[in-house]
Formats: structure tokens, C-alpha cells, sequence
């Protein structure tokens, strides 16, 4: 093609070019070479699908991993009976998944971003799709566990991997939008689960909670080999580069910090304080390691860029809260409201169904007013509803419980899709898949932390063990003391942000970029 009489727009990285007053612009983009072994920074729009194709692949991915969570939980109870087997042991259904997430997911963003991350999606998602029918089809516990694990390793690439495509797949002016959107698929699934499991048990058996999830695991695997940005073959020095020994030493500090806030409960015994000092000296093996390596898996230097810092410090805060909702929730609606279980339900998924509905107008703020202000913003109503929640008295009922929840949630919402579009907005294509995993793991272990932590200040708020037990005004007290430790979380994780991000304005030559 020759530009005669042609303009040229520059937007970021990309020149598109406008060569005739009376023609539209063409989408012809020209941008350096990419080098040999790394994935191209965008596809070009000649080969780019439609978006919405794009979005609903990158959709599904988020929402079958949470999807999976809750509604595997709620059949245990039908599991125990058919296999005969302790509700500890049960657990365990749950607890494999969660592991193999929580130990993998690091691992796998940083092999995602060395290899390839479209084909390691696929992989992802193939693992999580032939796990889900194994689960489906397992004819005893040990068995179903194993795929519960094996279904953990998909679900690791999935949530490592979703928010890394971002960037590849939509301009930076609709990141903030995108976010919103996969927190609303995750919270979709979050809250779906539950109500769908009970339909399918109740009418097909347990079974069926895993084997519904085929079908729609082969449509996403069919919709992100069509649709998704293909990747550069890895070459084998790329593959060499990937730090084993440090990934191995992460996932048995992780492994082993998620399993002393799992494997007792809300109570911290022997085995947990062990698990802890395993997981302590894990992570000093591993920083050990990592300084020493020529290509680490972490870089411990890139914890030192503000942003991402206070973004992680952040969400594990703020995901500790968000369980603290789901841990003390039934417990104050059912003894200091004195509600039936099916009222406690309905009132436990107004949570879910404020986060899914405002998870895009979230975004969309984002991207109008800024990722920093509406990360502040999200922090600020968090508190606001978690100081309502300490102070409010029992004799406000259910709207009383209710309405701050919907501030926390409404918050959290907002300061998800602020802060994962902070986080990853700039980070650069060979980074994303490893800051990805590091933004999921500090969700993940915010959870797992605030279903143990926060258990057992409840317990002890409440001035006994057994809470089921309690009387009206015991919960209430462990609820309003919960609630005000919750609120201080999130104020510490507010000054961090505010903090951090002073400093590094004042900072000469910082970069967003990790």
C-alpha cells in the first residue's frame, strides 16, 4: 500500500494511519519487531476477533474455578453419606482444591509468561475440564480428592492466566471495565454455585454438581482456541529459564501456610504451629534461593515497586474482610437474629448478588475516574460498612445486618476492579502471567486466612468455643468485636496505599512497570 497524502495517529505503541479525507482510518498498526521467543504485545486487528467473543472466553475462565468452590461445598454433606466417610475427611474435597490452586498459581503465571500463556490456558483448561468428569465419575473418596486436586492445577492456570490476557485482548482505556467485569463472573460464580448445587443434588445426585461443568468446560476450551491471541513458539531457552527449584520451594511454603489455616479449623494446635514454622522456613529458603539464582521466578526487587506492593498487601487484607462476611455471617443472622436457615440463605447471598451487579459500573468508574482514586474510594466504603457492622445494634434486624453488607460489598467491588487494573495496567507482556498469579495468591490466601483468623477472634469475641451454642447477645458481641478488627485491617491496608503511592511520587524515575 502507498501513503500518499496519509496522517498518521500515534496511540501508545501502536501508529494508525488515515490516507485519504474522504475513507475511514484503517486499522493498520505499526509497532517494533517483536523479538524471537516472546509473545506479541497485541494481535493486529486484521486478525483480532470480535471482542465480545474474547471476553466471553476470558468470562468462563473466571467463572468455573469459583463456580467449582461453591458448589462442591454444598454437597459434602451428600458426599460423607455416599462414601460412608467423617465430615474431616469429606473435607478434604474441598481442601485438595483449594491446595493445589494456592501452591500452583505463581508457578504457573511465571511458565505462562516463559512458554507461551495461550497454550498453557489451553492446558489449563483441558486439566480442569477432564478433572471435572473424573470428579464426576469417581467411585471412592481418595479417588475423588485426587481429581479435586487435579482440577486445582487447571484451576490455577485459569486464574492465572484470565487477567494476564487482558492486556493482550482490549485497550488500555477499557481495562478498568474488562476487570469489573471477570470480578462480576467470579462473584457470579461465587454465588451461583450454592443455589445450582442444591437444584442438581436434589433432582440428579451429587454427581451431577461436577458433570454439569463438562459441557461448559468444552465450550471454553472451543471459545480460547478460536478466539484468544496465539503466542510465539517458547523456544527451549526459554523453557530452561523456568526457576524449578525456586517454584517448588514456594509451593511447599504456600502449601504449607494453607493447610495450618485449613487442616484444624479456627483453632491453632500442634500441628498448625508446625505447619507454620514449615512454611516460615520454606519462604527463607526461598528468598535465599531467589537472590542467588540468574533467573528467579520472583524477583524480589519487583516487590519494591509502591503499586504493586500496595496492591497485594491490599487484597489479602480486603479478601481476609470479605470472608469474615461469609464466617460470621450465618452465625449472627441465625443466634442474634433468631432467623430460619432458609432466611439466613436468602439474606447471605445479597453479598454475591451486590458484587455481580456492580462489578461493571465498577470498572467503568475505573476507566473514567482513575484506578488510584477508586481504589481509595473502594478501601473507604470497606470500612465505612465494616465499622456500621461493629457498632450496629441486634434490635436493627436483618435490614440493620444487611445494608452495611451492602456497603462492604459494593466497596470491594469497586476496589477490585480499581486495584486489578492498577496492578496490571502497565505491567509488561513478559510479566503478566507471574503478577497475575501473585494478585490471585494474595486473594487466596487472604480467604484462608480470614476463615481461620477471623473464626477464631469470633470465637474468642464471643467468650466460647462453640458458637452453635451461644447465646443471642455472645454472638452479637463477637460480631460487632469481629467486624471492628475487620475495619482496622482495612484502614492499615488504606494507609499502605496512601503511603506507598506518596512515597513514590516523590520518588525520582519510577515506573509503573514491573
Amino acid at each position: 500500500m502507498a501513503f500518499h497524502h496519509c496522517a498518521f495517529r500515534q496511540v501508545g505503541t501502536e501508529t494508525y494511519v488515515h490516507c485519504d479525507p474522504g475513507l475511514q482510518e484503517e486499522a493498520i498498526i505499526l509497532r517494533p519487531a517483536t523479538p524471537a521467543g516472546t509473545e506479541p504485545e497485541q494481535t493486529s486487528p486484521a486478525r483480532r476477533p470480535p471482542l465480545a467473543w474474547a471476553l466471553t472466553a476470558l468470562s468462563l475462565s473466571m467463572l468455573l474455578p469459583s463456580l467449582s468452590i461453591s458448589s462442591a461445598n454444598v454437597g459434602l454433606p451428600n458426599m460423607a453419606a455416599a462414601f460412608d466417610a467423617a465430615f474431616n475427611e469429606v473435607q478434604w474435597v474441598v481442601i485438595a482444591y483449594l491446595l493445589a490452586i494456592t501452591t500452583l498459581i505463581i508457578g504457573v503465571g511465571r511458565l505462562g509468561d516463559l512458554a507461551g500463556r495461550r497454550r498453557l490456558l489451553l492446558s489449563g483448561i483441558a486439566v480442569f475440564t477432564l478433572a471435572t468428569l473424573l470428579c464426576g465419575l469417581a467411585p471412592n473418596l481418595p479417588l475423588l480428592v485426587a481429581a479435586r486436586a487435579l482440577q486445582g492445577v487447571g484451576a490455577a492456570c485459569m486464574m492465572a492466566l484470565t487477567m494476564a490476557f487482558v492486556g493482550e485482548t482490549v485497550p488500555k482505556g477499557r481495562t478498568g471495565r474488562v476487570m469489573g467485569l471477570l470480578g462480576t463472573m467470579s462473584a457470579v460464580g461465587t454465588a451461583l454455585g450454592p443455589s445450582l448445587g442444591g437444584v442438581l443434588i436434589a433432582v440428579f445426585g451429587w454427581r451431577a454438581i461436577f458433570l454439569v461443568g463438562v459441557p461448559l468446560g468444552l465450550l471454553t476450551l472451543a471459545l480460547t482456541f478460536q478466539v484468544l491471541p496465539g503466542s510465539a513458539p517458547a523456544t527451549s531457552s526459554a523453557r530452561q529459564r523456568f526457576d524449578t527449584v525456586g517454584a517448588a520451594l514456594l509451593a511447599i511454603t504456600l502449601g504449607a501456610y494453607a493447610l495450618a489455616m485449613t487442616v484444624e479449623g479456627n483453632s491453632f494446635g500442634p500441628l498448625a504451629i508446625g505447619l507454620l514454622i514449615i512454611s516460615g522456613a520454606g519462604l527463607a529458603l526461598f528468598v535465599i534461593t531467589e537472590s542467588r539464582v540468574s533467573s528467579p521466578l520472583l524477583t524480589l526487587s519487583t516487590l519494591r515497586d509502591p503499586v504493586l506492593t500496595a496492591g497485594l498487601t491490599t487484597s489479602a487484607l480486603v479478601s481476609t474482610v470479605m470472608m469474615t462476611t461469609l464466617v460470621v455471617g450465618p452465625f449472627h443472622l441465625a443466634g442474634a437474629l433468631d432467623l430460619d436457615p432458609a432466611i439466613v440463605g436468602l439474606v447471605m447471598s445479597a453479598g454475591p448478588a451486590v458484587s455481580a451487579l456492580t462489578g461493571v459500573p465498577a470498572g467503568r468508574a475505573t476507566d473514567r475516574f482513575g484506578a488510584e482514586a477508586m481504589v481509595v474510594v473502594g478501601l473507604i466504603g470497606i470500612i465505612g460498612g465494616a465499622v456500621m457492622l461493629s457498632l450496629m445494634p441486634t434490635a436493627a434486624g436483618v435490614i440493620g445486618y444487611v445494608l452495611p453488607l451492602v456497603a462492604v460489598t459494593a466497596g470491594y467491588a469497586l476496589f477490585q476492579a480499581a486495584n486489578n487494573t492498577a496492578v496490571m495496567k502497565d505491567v509488561s507482556s513478559r510479566q503478566r502471567g507471574l503478577v497475575s498469579g501473585m494478585l490471585n495468591l494474595s486473594r487466596n490466601l487472604g480467604l484462608m486466612t480470614g476463615a481461620s483468623v477471623m473464626g477464631a477472634v469470633f470465637s474468642f469475641a464471643a467468650g466460647t468455643s462453640d458458637v452453635t451454642t451461644a447465646a443471642s447477645a455472645e454472638v452479637a458481641r463477637g460480631t460487632h468485636w469481629t467486624f471492628a478488627v475487620a475495619a482496622l485491617l482495612v484502614t492499615f491496608g488504606l494507609a499502605v496505599v496512601l503511603g506507598l503511592r506518596l512515597r513514590s511520587r516523590l520518588s525520582p524515575g519510577h515506573s509503573a512497570d514491573t
